[in-house]
Formats: C-alpha cells, structure tokens, sequence
C-alpha cells in the first residue's frame, strides 16, 4: 500500500542530513523490583516477537515514478529494530547519558521501516533504560508520547503490553455524505480562508525583515530575525545529551505567581540557564535569543499519523535580566506570538510551518544560513505526558526525557514531558558547541532556583528540585 507523503512531513525527509537528522525521540528510565534477574530479557523477547503496525511499516520512496509517497513493507529485523545493550560493571549515569547520545547521532536507514529502540540493562541503582527514535516524518511528539504511555501498564503486575511501534491506530470515524454541491461550496470557502491568511503571515514576515534591517524593535512572531551565537554552529555529526527533572506542582505555583504557564516558566529557565552557561564557558551572548517552540495543532482524540504542528518564534529575556524579570518578559514575548498564530486556521499554521521548514532547510543546504539571520537560536518544546504512573513488566516509570532532533544549524533541542510528579527535561545539544552538557543542565536547575526564590517563602516551603535527572 503507498501513502503519498503531506507538505510537512516530506519537508523532513528533504532538509535531512548526516549532520542535521531529523528524527525524534526518548529515554525512558526504569526502577526493577527486587528478585525480578530475567525482567530486561523479558521485554527484549517480547519487544521482538512484536508485529509492526502502521506508521512503523513504512520505508519512504522520494524518487522514481509519481509523488513523494510511503511504501508499507510488511518484513522487518527484530534484532535490528529493537536492541539489546547493557551497560559495563561501574557505569555512572553519564555513561549512560553519552551512549543515548551516540545512538541518537545517526540517520535512519530509509530502506527500512523509520524506527529503531535499543533497551539497556546495566543502569546504576538497580535501573534500566530504554532509548527509542522515530523519524519526524511519520510521528510528532505528542503522538509519539502517546504512543509510549499507551504502551506501558497502569499497574505493577509482571506482563509486557504491546510496544509503541505495533499499537493499532484507530480508525478515523466515518461521516455521513456530503452534497456535491456544499462540498464545493466548502472547499472554495476553505481555500478563499486559506490564501487570505497565508497572504496576512507573508505580508506580516515582509513587514518584520525590512523593520529588522531599518534596526527597529520587533514584536510577536519572529523566524529569521535572530542574531547568530554559540548555538548557531554549524551542525556536526556529534550530539550532546543530558537531563533534568524538576518538581511538576511547584513549577505551577511558580507560574501562578507570575501570571505565567507552565510552559513560560521552562521556557524561562531554560533561557536563564543558557546565558548563565555561555557565560561561564567564556561565550556571553550580547542579544535576547530568539526560541522556536512549537506548537500542538491536534484536536483531543487526533491520532492521525505523521505530523501535525506549528511553530512560535519568540524572543526571550534579556542576557543580563535577573529571573523575575526574565519570565515577564518571557511571558509577554509569548503572549503576542500567540495572538499573531492564533489568527490562522490549523491549515493556514501548518502552510505556515511548511514554508519555515523548507526555508530552514535550503538556509542550511546552501550554507547562507552562515551568513544570513538564522531561523531561531534554539527550540524550546513542552509535550503533554501522564499523570499516573506507568510500568513495565512490574518495573516502575521514573522519568521520561525526551531526546530530539538537530537540523538547519539550530544546534539546540530543549524538550519537555510532564510525568506523574515531575517535568522532565532532555537536552540535545550540537557537539560543535556544547563540550559537556550537563553544565547547562545544572545551569537550568540553578536558574530555577532563583526563580523560585523571587517568589517568597511560601513556595520556598514546597518540595526541592529533584536532581535524579541531572547528570553531573
């Protein structure tokens, strides 16, 4: 069966490279029960003896005879696709850490299905881990997180439920039949709509380049108006990974205080931290970085495959801003970047994110993106997760951190996933730029803090942040 491939979902498979892979990912981090020796090889076994479902049966075709589409195969390699490694005697966390990182690092072999998973025994304190990725092309990050929860156990029982990778998607319900006649009135209604308020996103991108070449301050969304820094290294091969978790409620009560939410409190730190890090590496950077954080175009319910997102451009705080001044100025950055998107339609955002995608892409192909503005100086993301706790033939789920994509000289991935009591926080970073990782992982951690503290003793009472995920 072929699938032709959506705008968006073919702009990942063309702006890929060896130094700029566009696939997406995750590590989750397992506690075993007691007297549970053969837990790991279990799920290995049954990871293996699993059957692929749609989209992890397809193996794209981009040349050749008719349009860009998906092939479904129905052959895999379970020893390919699902990995078994385990760490040696005396391994750290960081071990771990630079081995999710080497995996992370390479492409995906297009002549097989566009996933891999490598579970890894060996994790000190009586853990073990499991790394998987999946190309852009056929899962976003909701989806894809989705899909991990739906694979786990709500419960503590010894069994392995059926793995991410061959989960059945339902099918789309059917709608009654349309007159011939409103369809067309529809469809020309729709596309009406859609040229205007493509046409209102190009004039409002004209408006801002020539605002920014005349040096005046620029406001709401703002792709391609940021300045060059550390992060804007050309890509290598290399990547850098390392984590963090922080308290889920205290970080509410953080953002109640400051009118802000939850995403703008990590968006925050994660912009705070950054600066505090390049600073201490002897970089300082003298400009308010500008973010690309995405954002979610499905509806409650969408399990539609491939990708469905936006994006908001939107400049931070500025480089020598204490933290309560910092959020604010998060919070009103984001505010009018989301004002600006939410004047489009979900088709409209996604033609938007389409044009962005490709415009990344040949900035980077053809290297002007070393001498023009670059698309943003790094991506900030936040995915809905789980509450409940979640388990794995009887181990228990402490922490999910997201591992994702590098491309378009953006050499920066801050991803987020709430789960049970913590935000958890994944860091990939370009090794051209970043030597240890972890540092800006303890920066982050550090900034805040002195958030927390600018709220007053109240929430200083509350609960500390949790360092399990932080490496160093």
């Amino acid at each position: 069966m072929a699938k032709t491939i959506p705008p968006l979902d073919l702009s990942w498979l063309l702006m890929e490279s060896p130094a700029g892979t566009t696939h997406v990912g995750a590590m989750l981090l397992f506690k075993k029960p007691a007297g549970r020796a053969p837990l790991v090889r279990e799920v290995v076994e049954a990871y293996r003896a699993s059957t692929p479902t749609p989209p992890f049966t397809y193996v794209p075709q981009l040349v050749g005879r008719g349009a860009p589409h998906f092939q479904e195969v129905d052959n895999w390699d379970p020893y390919y696709h699902v990995g078994h490694l385990a760490l040696p005697a005396g391994s750290t966390y960081d071990d771990l850490l630079r081995l999710v990182a080497d995996l992370h690092e390479p492409q995906l072999d297009r002549a097989r299905p566009l996933f891999r998973c490598w579970v890894i025994d060996g994790v000190p304190d009586r853990m073990f881990a499991i790394y998987t990725k999946t190309h852009h092309s056929i899962i976003d990050g909701e989806s894809g997180l989705k899909r991990i929860y739906a694979g786990l156990s709500t419960t503590d029982g010894r069994g392995v439920p059926t793995p991410a990778f061959a989960l059945r998607t339902p099918s789309p319900k059917p709608h009654p039949p349309t007159p011939l006649t409103q369809r067309l009135s529809d469809s020309i209604r729709g596309i009406v709509t859609e040229v205007e308020a493509v046409n209102q996103v190009a004039v409002s991108a004209v408006r801002k380049v020539f605002s920014g070449l005349l040096g005046s301050h620029l406001e709401g969304s703002l792709p391609f108006a940021a300045q060059h820094a550390p992060t804007n290294e050309p890509l290598q091969i290399g990547r850098r990974f390392a984590t963090l978790s922080l308290p889920l409620k205290e970080m509410r009560e953080v953002g109640r205080h400051f009118g802000a939410t939850l995403n703008d409190v990590a968006v925050a730190v994660v912009d705070g931290g950054l600066h505090a890090y390049l600073n201490e590496t002897g970089r300082p950077f003298d400009h308010p970085f500008i973010a690309m954080c995405p954002v979610s175009l499905r509806d409650p319910g969408d399990t539609t495959i491939g990708t469905r997102v936006s994006a908001l451009f939107v400049r931070l705080g500025e480089p020598d801003a204490g933290m309560a001044d910092r959020i604010r100025q998060v919070v009103d950055s984001v505010a009018t970047a989301k004002k600006e998107l939410g004047g489009l339609s979900n088709e409209a955002a996604m033609t938007y994110a389409v044009g962005l995608v490709a415009l990344a892409g040949l900035g980077a192909s053809t290297h002007l993106d070393r001498i023009a503005h670059p698309a943003c100086n790094l991506v900030v993301s936040n995915v809905a997760g789980a509450r409940e706790t979640r388990y794995l033939n009887g181990a228990r789920l402490v922490g999910v951190y997201p591992v994702s994509a590098l491309a378009a000289s953006i050499g920066l991935n801050a991803t987020l996933a709430s789960y049970h009591e913590s935000m958890d926080f994944g860091f990939v970073g370009n090794a051209a730029a970043f030597d240890d990782l972890s540092r800006l992982a303890a920066c982050t951690l550090n900034a805040y803090r002195e958030l927390r503290e600018a709220v007053g003793p109240r929430t200083k009472r509350a609960s500390s942040p949790k360092t399990r995920g932080l490496a160093g």
